[in-house]
């Protein structure tokens, strides 16, 4: 059967870019991290930018892998659907985590705003140092980037497998670039733009517990995710 592998591209890039907008995960991590973290822009987009081909390059390789292992769409569908629950509670974890040690450093900063303890675990929760140069490394980057690797994108398989198995190699990965980049394009654009926003507010809107506050909206959304489905 022929493929009109035009329409697939556009249905590619429709489903990319309604399955990222609706889906609060995509784009709101990124948000208050970096807002709270103050990174920059070029910062933001370059660590959203990596997350999201976390994000659909591992269901590209388990679409590949499976499908040329003879697994049905059945099988990768599950297979996809246990990798959405590790994401989310790997999310829901990383956010409490984050939220907790939010308070810890509320509770340890003076009226001035200034943190007045360096010890312990408020000091080490969200880095480590190498230990050959002793330079320190944020960790938070690599946890968004583990949870978004487990996170699936479930609309690719299909649309992967489908051309594969009608129009060969070409148009499978044809249509998983299509929808990878609008997926990348919607998740920077929303997350770039929303930050810019933010810059705008001075974090001492935010308070003391902007920390606490971002963790607690991440939990928050691993927790739909759980709720309302991937």
């Amino acid at each position: 059967m022929h493929v009109d592998l035009t329409l697939l591209m556009i249905n590619a890039a429709a489903v990319g870019t309604i399955h990222t907008l609706v889906g609060p995960d995509h784009y709101l991590p990124f948000i208050v991290l970096s807002r709270t973290r103050k990174w920059s822009l070029p910062k933001t987009a370059w660590i959203t930018l990596a997350c999201g081909l976390g994000h659909v390059g591992s269901s590209v390789v388990i679409g590949l892998i499976g499908y040329a292992l003879g697994a049905s769409l059945k099988h990768l569908s599950i297979i996809e659907a246990f990798r959405g629950e590790v994401a989310a509670w790997i999310l829901i974890a990383f956010g409490l985590v984050y939220a907790a040690w939010g308070l810890h450093r509320a509770r340890r900063t003076g009226p001035d705003g200034h943190t007045h303890s360096h010890g312990g675990f408020m000091h080490s929760a969200d880095h480590v140092h190498d230990p050959k140069t002793g330079e320190t490394i944020n960790l938070t980057p690599w946890i968004l980037f583990i949870v978004f690797a487990f996170g699936p994108c479930e609309p690719l398989i299909p649309l992967f497998i489908y051309p594969a198995a009608t129009s060969g190699w070409a148009a499978a990965f044809a249509v998983a670039a299509v929808f990878a980049i609008a997926t990348l394009v919607v998740m920077v654009s929303v997350v770039l733009a929303s930050a810019f926003g933010l810059e705008r507010i001075p974090l001492r809107t935010w308070g003391r517990y902007s920390h606490a506050l971002a963790g607690a909206s991440i939990a928050l959304t691993g927790g739909a995710i759980q709720v309302f489905g991937h």
